[in-house]
């Protein structure tokens, strides 16, 4: 069917007007972003169980809905991908690319990348020099298939091209990757991150390179060498305006924002976005080099850039960016690669992408002298594509360098490197596997250490009132507390991997007198300056950047590592309850979980004076456990201990197991020789009223409870403004865990 472009309407006056909407632009738009974000969403839950990034369910959806599978149907695609809604398509998904290298830019921390070190910059440098090379000579017999459609292409615009799309390392994909596989704080996922963002850079600049040559495309223009060194010369001179006009120009801006939180600040900023895309697409560089110079000059610290970030990524990244890899997949036709010849193409294109970034980049690994497991883990995850791959291929199509054969091989091999990354990588190296540390016991003798999980600064203040409570003259605690943060597809999870180091190691930035902090490490750091120094409190600062269902190998696998004797979680709303549940199920510790806490307490000390804790012990595993933690916290000459003993045998008898029972009462005494600890013997017959209203006699600062039917009656009888930490069911493989009520 022709259909006359001029004629076609924007909007539809209904079907009640015999109007068809799928015939003009905006309603068939909008079926067209539901199907894609369908198949896409539909494909990423599929390959779940995989552990594959989201765009591969992106790329194998739009190739999907093109003309290798069910574009093959005339109907379908005239009905929902008519040739006439291809521009619209693609300029709406143009704006989310546009915005999206302008997010990857703001994760590029050119400050930070500075500090890595020359391994890191010599690894990024081999494992594109080697692939570039390998691309240049394979491009010689490539480049026979492309003349054949587009005539005599210019040779070193097409060796450019090739030589980028086999040498690219895509850094958001990549971060990903890692999170999922949990590498991203170990030593291989820093230096494969700092070497992919080295990697990035070097592409962009490449395929400015390759833009401004000329080719096949412009040769009815008689264009000359001088062109292309205009538009160089012009590009340089927009980078260095950026840099050192528009650049001080931001930093004002920012820090007139992080006063004022004006909203002009962040209209302008978006403005800049497309203007910077503008001018590079009036130099003769592509709109997308703009917006990722953009980016880039923004400065890193304050709010603004979170701000920022929270405004437009979830409609680029969730909404506007899958648009752009299903106008990749309408484009991709993999029909066209046909007979013997074009198969062995591609594998020989697959093999020398695959060749030259894992060999390249394992040799080099192995000469900085790196293990060479961890050296091969490296290779396979520096030949990690995505949306950068896309993105020179598209480029290279548009400007005729590659025809359709080669543009679908290319595609394919950008697939299948992305898709061999995860499960090569399990194979090769598993960090996960610690060994079997028995975190039973804390390590070393008086040295007690705590792991503590917060999602903002309001769990901060309960944590330090809790680990207060075990601080001792005559031992040290040491805190761990780790910062959970969720990992999705949005850009601005992966900026803090750039803040984090190791497990255990703070970050301490290199270039400055200061230490990059957020609001958690600023509190407990003040409370380190004005806290007890008699008690020895040592806080060391964590970060975990994961997904809610696998944050709790996280916890649990740091709490094997620093043989923690107890772990104490936030409470979690919204989701994250998953978290606290799985790592109740697997950690071989004590877990505490913190309920809601008053936001006008303190973030630091509890005050001074002496506080009273009640541990009640009825008797069974979960009793026995109260009594331990309660003798911990007996050590603090701050801290007067009672024991509240119930002897009702018509209760007990569920619960206790007496022999073992009776022992860990004479042990509880044994280590509270010494020091403040009151008894109290309490029987009831069978009426737990009894117990409740012991409890109530006294003001206790904090309850221990292990067993659930007094808490509920607790509870029921209106004891709920006294903190309480209760004891919860143990598993089969007799783990104790515990939950810290309101207010600690």
């Amino acid at each position: 069917m022709v259909v006359n472009v001029t004629n076609i309407k924007a909007a539809s006056d209904g079907v009640w007007e015999g109007d068809n909407p799928l015939s003009c632009a905006f309603p068939l738009l909008i079926v067209q972003v539901v199907i894609v974000l369908f198949s896409s969403r539909f494909l990423a839950f599929l390959l779940r169980p995989l552990r594959q990034p989201k765009v591969v369910a992106e790329i194998l959806g739009g190739i999907l809905l093109g003309p290798s599978a069910l574009g093959r149907n005339k109907d379908f695609i005239e009905l929902v991908f008519p040739k006439w809604s291809t521009p619209i398509l693609e300029s709406v998904a143009s704006i989310g690319l546009l915005f999206f290298l302008f997010l990857v830019g703001l994760e590029l921390d050119l400050a930070a990348l500075g500090q890595t070190g020359k391994k890191t910059f010599a690894i990024a440098l081999t494992g594109i020099c080697l692939p570039f090379a390998l691309g240049a000579g394979i491009s010689l017999f490539l480049r026979r298939d492309v003349e054949e459609d587009h005539g005599s292409a210019g040779y070193w615009q097409f060796f450019l091209f090739i030589g980028v799309a086999l040498s690219i390392t895509a850094f958001p994909v990549l971060a990903r990757i890692l999170a999922e596989l949990k590498l991203l704080t170990t030593s291989v996922g820093q230096t494969a991150l700092a070497a992919a963002a080295f990697n990035d850079i070097a592409a962009w600049i490449l395929l400015a390179l390759a833009v401004a040559l000329p080719g096949s495309h412009n040769h009815q223009k008689h264009a000359s060498p001088l062109i292309s060194i205009w538009v160089l010369l012009s590009g340089v001179a927009f980078v260095v305006f950026m840099v050192f006009v528009i650049q001080p120009a931001m930093r004002w801006i920012v820090q007139y924002y992080d006063r004022t939180t004006h909203e002009a600040c962040i209209c302008l900023t978006l403005a800049g976005v497309l203007v910077s895309g503008f001018i590079t697409d009036i130099i003769g560089l592509h709109s997308i080099f703009g917006a990722f110079v953009f980016g880039l000059i923004i400065p890193k610290s304050g709010s603004f850039r979170e701000r920022l970030v929270e405004r437009i990524e979830d409609f680029v990244s969730g909404l506007l960016l899958p648009l752009y890899f299903a106008s990749s997949g309408l484009k991709t036709d993999v029909n066209k690669i046909r007979g013997g010849e074009a198969w062995g193409i591609l594998v020989l294109v697959i093999s020398t992408a695959c060749a030259g970034k894992i060999i390249g980049t394992f040799l080099m690994a192995m000469m900085c002298t790196i293990p060479p497991r961890e050296s091969l883990t490296l290779g396979f995850l520096m030949n990690t594509k995505g949306l950068v791959e896309l993105v020179v291929l598209n480029i290279g199509r548009e400007k005729k360098v590659l025809n359709e054969e080669m543009f679908a091989i290319l595609v394919l091999m950008a697939l299948v490197t992305t898709f061999m990354t995860t499960p090569s990588v399990v194979a090769i190296y598993k960090p996960l596997n610690y060994g079997g540390l028995d975190s039973t016991t804390s390590s070393g003798k008086g040295k007690l250490h705590i792991l503590a999980c917060v999602r903002s600064p309001r769990d901060v203040p309960c944590i330090i009132k809790l680990v207060e409570s075990f601080g001792t003259s005559n031992g040290s605690v040491t805190l761990y507390v780790m910062h959970l943060m969720e990992l999705n597809d949005r850009p601005s999870s992966i900026s803090v991997v750039q803040q984090t180091r190791r497990n255990g190691v703070p970050f301490i930035n290199r270039l400055c007198n200061k230490r990059s902090r957020d609001e958690i490490e600023d509190a407990f750091s003040i409370y380190e300056q004005i806290g007890d120094k008699k008690q020895r409190i040592k806080v060391r600062h964590l970060k975990s950047v994961s997904a809610l269902g696998t944050m709790h190998e996280d916890i649990c696998n740091v709490a094997e590592r620093k043989k923690v004797w107890m772990i104490v979680l936030p409470r979690m709303v919204m989701g994250w309850g998953v978290v606290n549940q799985r790592v109740m199920e697997n950690a071989k510790c004590a877990v505490a979980v913190l309920s809601h806490q008053e936001a006008g307490e303190s973030s630091t000390s509890s005050g001074e004076g002496t506080k009273r804790v009640g541990v009640v012990f009825i008797g069974g595993h979960n009793d026995r456990k109260a009594l331990e933690i309660g003798s911990k916290m007996a050590q603090n000459p701050k801290i007067i201990v009672t024991l509240l003993r119930f002897s009702d045998t018509t209760i007990t008898s569920r619960y206790c197991e007496k022999e073992i029972d009776e022992v860990a009462v004479e042990e509880f005494k044994k280590q509270c020789e010494g020091v403040l600890v009151e008894y109290e013997e309490i029987s009831g017959e069978g009426n737990l009223a009894r117990i409740i209203e012991a409890m109530g006699r006294k003001e206790y600062e904090l309850v221990i409870i292990g067993n659930r039917q007094v808490l509920t009656s607790y509870y029921e009888m209106g004891r709920v403004e006294v903190s309480t930490l209760v004891i919860h069911g143990c598993s089969e493989n007799d783990r104790a865990k515990t939950i810290v009520g309101d207010n600690v």
